[in-house]
This record gives C-alpha cells, sequence and structure tokens, in this order.
C-alpha cells in the first residue's frame, strides 16, 4: 500500500458551491458563463482564485481542468516544463502542501495531462488531507493514457484505502479488460467486491465476487455521472431523468430545481436552462442571489442570441422587406434587453446596498444607456472596490464628460493614469480619452502629450499617430 497515503479519519470536507461566500460564487458563475463562451483563459483565472480560497472546490478543479484541455487544444507542449517546475514544487510539499497545490495547479494551466506534474498534486493533495483531489490527479493522468495500467492500479489501490471500494472494482475490471492476465487486479477484483458488499450491508463471504455487486455498481455510475463536469449527450439525458423524477416527487427542492437547470445549460438549452434557474429563484423566494443572477444571465443571453441574428440576417440581405422587419424587431429586443439588465441590477442594489461590484455593475448600465447622472454616484461608491476601481474611474470620466463637467473629467481620468503602471489597453484608452478631455478644454499642450505617450508605444493606436505626427 502506498505510505503517503493518510488515515481516512483526518479527511477534510470537501466544499460545494453552496459552502462558496457571495464573492466566491459570483466568480464561480462567471467562470462557468467564460467556459460556455469559449473563454478558457478566462475560467482558469477566475477559478485560480477561488481555489487559492477553497483548494477542495473539486468541481472548480474539474472545470479548471477541462478548459486547461481546452486552451491547449489537448495537445502535448513541445517545450515542457514540466520536469523544471515538478522539481521546484516538489520540495513545497511537506512545508507547505496548499503552496505546492497551488503552484501545481499553475504549472497545469499549460500542460493539463501531464504525468509527472499530477503526481506531484496527488503527493500535495495527500499531504493537505484531500483524497479527492489526490483521485483526481490520477484520474487525469488516465484520460491523457487510457490504458496506462500502473496509474489505474494505483488508483484502485487508493480508492481501497479511502473506502471506495465500489469505484476500486471499477478501475480493477478496467484494468482486467486491458490485460486479462494481471493477477494483482484479479485479486484487486475479489478484495474490491468483498470490500463493497460489507460497506452496503452485503454478503460477508468470503466467496463473494465482484458479480455479486452489479445493482452497486449501477449505482455508483450514476452516481458518478452526477459529479461530474464534463458530460456526454446520453449521460446528460440520463440525469435530466432521474432529476425530473426527483422534482416531481419534490417540486419544492431548491437544489433538485438548480441540478436541472445546470444540466439544460450544459446540454445548450437556454431557453429550458433560464426557466429552471427562475424557478429555483423563486423557491427561494429570490434570496438567493446567485440562482436570480444566473436566471437574468441566462435570460440576457436569449436576447443576445436573437439581437446577433437578426444583426447577421440585416447585414447579409441589406434593403429587403425583411430586413426592415428585423431591424424594426431589433430595436425593441435591444431595448427589452437593456431594460432587464437594469432592472436586474438595481434589484441587487436594493438587496446588497454595501456590495461595491454590484454599484459598479449598475453604473455601467447606467452609463451604457447614457443615463449619466444616475450612473455617477454608483461609480463614485464603486471606486473604493480595488478590483473595479480603475474602470470605474475611466466610465466616470466619461459621465463628467458627456454632462459638460471638464475639469472633474479630467481630473478623474488623471487620477486613473497615475495608478497605471504599464502602458496596457486599459491605460491607453484612459490616456487617450484624457486627452480628448484636454483638447475639450483648449489645453493643446497637455492634449499633445497625451497622444505621444501612446504614439511612443503603439503607432497604431487609432488615430494617435495623426495627431502626434499633425503636429509637427
Amino acid at each position: 500500500m502506498d505510505q503517503n497515503l493518510l488515515l481516512v479519519g483526518q479527511i477534510m470536507a470537501v466544499t460545494t458551491e453552496k459552502d462558496l461566500p457571495e464573492f466566491h460564487r459570483a466568480n464561480w458563475l462567471k467562470a462557468m458563463s467564460a467556459m460556455q463562451l469559449k473563454n478558457p483563459g478566462y475560467t482558469i483565472q477566475l477559478l485560480q482564485t477561488i481555489l487559492k480560497s477553497y483548494p477542495d472546490f473539486m468541481a472548480a478543479r474539474q472545470l479548471a481542468r477541462k478548459a486547461a484541455v481546452a486552451k491547449t487544444g489537448g495537445k502535448k507542449s513541445l517545450f515542457s516544463t514540466a520536469s523544471f517546475s515538478a522539481m521546484k514544487i516538489q520540495s513545497q510539499i511537506k512545508k507547505d502542501p496548499l503552496a505546492a497545490i497551488e503552484a501545481t495547479e499553475k504549472a497545469l494551466e499549460n500542460e493539463p495531462r501531464n504525468p509527472q506534474l499530477n503526481q506531484i498534486l496527488k503527493e500535495a493533495a495527500l499531504a493537505a488531507n484531500l483524497p479527492e483531489l489526490a483521485a483526481f490527479a490520477l484520474e487525469t493522468i488516465i484520460e491523457g493514457s487510457p490504458k496506462d495500467v500502473k496509474t489505474l492500479h494505483e488508483l484502485a489501490r487508493h480508492h481501497l484505502q479511502f473506502e471506495n471500494p465500489t469505484e476500486a472494482l471499477n478501475l480493477y475490471q478496467r484494468i482486467v479488460d486491458i490485460t486479462p492476465n494481471d493477477m494483482a487486479a484479479i485479486k484487486g477484483l475479489k478484495d474490491a467486491s468483498a470490500s463493497a458488499s460489507m460497506q452496503s450491508g452485503g454478503w460477508e463471504k468470503e466467496e463473494t465476487t465482484y458479480r455479486d455487486l452489479i445493482k452497486n455498481k449501477e449505482q455508483a455510475i450514476a452516481l458518478e455521472q452526477q459529479s461530474r463536469v464534463v458530460r456526454s449527450d446520453e449521460m446528460i439525458e440520463n440525469l435530466l431523468a432521474e432529476f425530473h423524477a426527483k422534482a416531481e416527487a419534490e417540486p419544492g427542492n431548491i437544489d433538485t430545481s438548480r441540478r436541472i437547470a445546470e444540466l439544460y445549460e450544459q446540454k445548450e438549452d437556454w431557453d429550458s436552462a433560464a426557466s429552471w434557474f427562475s424557478y429555483a429563484a423563486a423557491l427561494s423566494n429570490n434570496s438567493d442571489t446567485a440562482l436570480v443572477r444566473k436566471a437574468t444571465d441566462l435570460q440576457i443571453r436569449q436576447f443576445g442570441i436573437a439581437i446577433s441574428s437578426r444583426e447577421q440576417y440585416i447585414a447579409a440581405n441589406p434593403g429587403t422587406p425583411e430586413s426592415d422587419t428585423y431591424a424594426a424587431e431589433l430595436l425593441g429586443l435591444l431595448k427589452q434587453k437593456a431594460e432587464l439588465a437594469l432592472e436586474f441590477a438595481r434589484s441587487r442594489v436594493q438587496q446588497n446596498p454595501t456590495d461595491l461590484q454590484f454599484r459598479f455593475e449598475l453604473g455601467e448600465i447606467l452609463a451604457e444607456l447614457e443615463l449619466w447622472q444616475e450612473a455617477i454616484p454608483e461609480l463614485q461608491k464603486a471606486r473604493q472596490n480595488p478590483n473595479v476601481r480603475t474602470r470605474a474611474m475611466c466610465l466616470l470620466g466619461r459621465c463628467f464628460t458627456a454632462r459638460g463637467m471638464l475639469d472633474l473629467a479630467a481630473k478623474t481620468l488623471s487620477d486613473a493614469v497615475a495608478e497605471l503602471l504599464v502602458m496596457d489597453p486599459v491605460k491607453k484608452d484612459v490616456v487617450y480619452n484624457l486627452g480628448l478631455v484636454y483638447g475639450k478644454m483648449e489645453q493643446k499642450e497637455k492634449s499633445l502629450d497625451c497622444m505621444k505617450q501612446i504614439y511612443e508605444v503603439d503607432y497604431g493606436y487609432r488615430d494617435v499617430a495623426a495627431r502626434v505626427e499633425g503636429s509637427y
């Protein structure tokens, strides 16, 4: 037996979505949305923030790995740095296993199925009393090499050690299918089936075999399907049938309704997903802000899909009667989408008046709708949140400019520029807008100086080159 395995009594509880505080739950929902929008890099960034505080949140760990596979295309890196990373992280395990887990997660972003890195993750997880994570690390190796008998044996032993004999049973059967004469696997089948039988209150006879536990095995497969993030279409349909039956039996069960909504979302059936998230939110009397937000986000997404389809048709068929009809519909859809987003943003602020993130989102929507006066107080509060401070200041500058308060706009944008150290796209945008404000204030030297700052690093940015070269 692997000497690194820990005692079952020391195992930490696994975090679920319900255990997350509002901030991390919001990031979790953003991560799932980012994944659906095929933005794996941003998905990973959000998930790593959550996992730093909640390393045992397995759903986030699974989604992060799925995103990393999508990001890399499932291909092995031609220039792997895994060996160097593994050596560096290995020394951290005894001193600080959670830090080692965090470092390994970062390394896996570019090589998600690297066996060496996943073995390091397994060792660090065991040192941190996280056997579920250790199992996941081994499962990731197997996903990349389905016939890796050595790792299959290791994972089977792990499940036996941590009293998951049914999982071990499935793995040993898989090994026997690959190598029928593997005596260790054949013995493992017998041991695992005996343990599963005793665990489930079945027969305790020595001659009990894995064939006596087929029903338990089927039940275990159903449970495994429920816990997996990456599911096939057939698996989703099976789970939907199961959860719909539960919902009929217990129509007031919020968790069941939420699970149905999530499955429809994975299936990309946006109408059904939005309806079930709305239903689940209503069951909580709209007190669960995560459910309310998810329902509204999906409704807004539906508007987005409808708007996009009409825009594409109008672009492809200009001047036709149908295009005119779609253009009229497009205006109505844009208005409805804006009204829904604004209604939801206001509702969240009313329910959570101290949440500065919600204040920023409301101010952002008000600014998009050119409701400058209403946006200003929301953005002034939001700038106290370090996560959105710069963006809030940029929008404030835009609001002040639109209202003709050019001195306030210049002051706000100058403050934002002073806090941005690198001339990245965000700073370029702020400096450019500050230059425009100075231009409106007839302060030509200051306006030109802003444009020159951008010109020095990005010749092609907007009309900066024309402005700077024209000044000579």
